[in-house]
This record gives C-alpha cells, structure tokens and sequence, in this order.
C-alpha cells in the first residue's frame, strides 16, 4: 500500500517523529555535556575568588588550565564556611556548592534561610577572608568578590562582574579603576559596627570613608553594587563580631 505522503495523517505523523527524534537526541546531549558544564562552572568559581585574593599582575598568569591547582594551594574548602543571615553558621553545608545566584534569584527564600558561602585563604603567612556577592544591575546580574585582610574588615581586594551591562557605561565596574576605588574601605567601624557604603557622584569618594566613587553614566549599576555590598557584606560583619 503505497503511503500519501501529500495527506495530512502523514505530514502529522512524521512531525511527531521529527520532534521525538531530535528531543532524544536534544536530551542525550545535555546529559552528556552536563559534567563538563559541571565542570566549566567549578572552574569559573574558582578564578572568581582568586580574582579577589591575587593581584592583576598575578591574575595574569591564572587560567582555566591551572585555576584549580592555584585555588588549592591558597584556599582550604574546610575551613570554608557557610553562614545565615544572622552571622552564625550553618553546620552541613559546604560553602562551595552554595550557589548564590540561585538563592537570590529565588524570591520564595526567607531571608533566614539564605545561605553565604565564606573562603579562607592562607597566602604570604597572612590570612584573608574571601566573601562572594550576588546583585542586581541595569540589565541583569551582577555579582562581587570581596577579600578581607587579618584584621576582618579592610578590603584588600576585590572583583566584580556582570552579564549584560552597558559596554562603556555599567560594564565598566569589572575595570581595574573602579575595583581599586574599593581598597582600603573597611566594612566596620571603630565599634565593629557595619559601615554602610555609599556609591557617589560628586567625587568625594577618596576622601570620606566608606564612600565610593561610581561609574559616569552607570548610575543603575553603581545604585546595584552599592545594594550588592551593604545587603552581603553586613552579614559577614556580624559573623566576625561573634568570633
């Protein structure tokens, strides 16, 4: 019986098959590229807390190919902690696996049940402590990493990223000259007090304390970072109050 290839049951049937076909293979290949993916995302993490911790002159010799090695010689996952919102920490937890876009991103999280990942490293017989950051720009994420030196409260490095912000505009808080206005601001006060940080406009940032200058023409962005930081960085001020 020779098939209508014209008729309308065969255009449907053979639609149903296509779909089936490519679907499974669609799915094959995502379980099958799911552990590098895996992968390439354990990687990036890491290079993101070094970005912190090293300086630019290091950071250029750090890539995809050694970032793990790196990363295992300064950071002992441990002694890595997790902490609540309150400061205290979380036992059970690693704070590796912690995904904070995740948890930010999920709108049905109480606040009491956020998790925040804390790195400790140990580099030139100094400790440092590495705090990650989640936010909100212009046009979609935007996240941070802070690194503390001995005394808990003197930035001594830092690194921020974005996904789509303004070439020129937003995107310009992952250059060296925004990131270094951050260096040197504590995050406490003389009581241990949270400092809250303000991105200014006028300039004043390199004269008053926990001022920092913003981006010319990326005032949503910097408006982000500034909420990025108070909202993180008031958490580990209070873990490093209960020590």
């Amino acid at each position: 019986m020779a098939i209508n290839k014209d008729s309308n049951s065969y255009t449907f049937v053979f639609a149903i098959v296509l779909i089936t076909v490519v679907g499974t293979i669609l799915a094959l290949l995502a379980m099958g590229l799911k552990p590098m993916q895996a992968k390439n995302d354990e990687v990036k993490k890491k290079l993101d807390v070094l970005s912190a911790l090293m300086t630019p002159k290091e950071m250029e010799t750090i890539d995809r190919s050694n970032a793990a090695e790196i990363f295992e010689k300064y950071v002992n996952l441990e002694d890595a902690l997790v902490l609540d919102a309150a400061g205290k920490v979380k036992e059970g937890l690693k704070a590796f696996d912690i995904d904070i876009r995740r948890e930010y991103k999920d709108k049905k999280l109480q606040e009491a049940d956020r998790n925040y990942p804390l790195f400790i490293a140990k580099k030139d017989g100094k400790t440092f402590y590495i705090i990650p950051m989640i936010g909100k720009g212009l046009w979609g994420p935007i996240w941070g990493n802070v690194c503390l030196a001995e005394d808990m409260k003197t930035i001594q490095g830092a690194s921020f990223g974005h996904q789509g912000e303004t070439p020129g505009l937003g995107a310009e808080i992952s250059q060296p000259f925004f990131v270094n206005r951050w260096i040197g601001e504590q995050i406490s006060d003389e009581s241990n007090e949270f400092s809250k940080f303000e991105i200014v406009k006028d300039g004043s940032g390199a004269a008053m304390p926990s001022r920092v200058d913003g981006i010319t023409g990326g005032t949503i962005t910097s408006v982000g970072v500034q909420e990025m930081a108070n909202r993180c960085l008031k958490v580990y001020v209070s873990y490093f109050n209960n020590l």
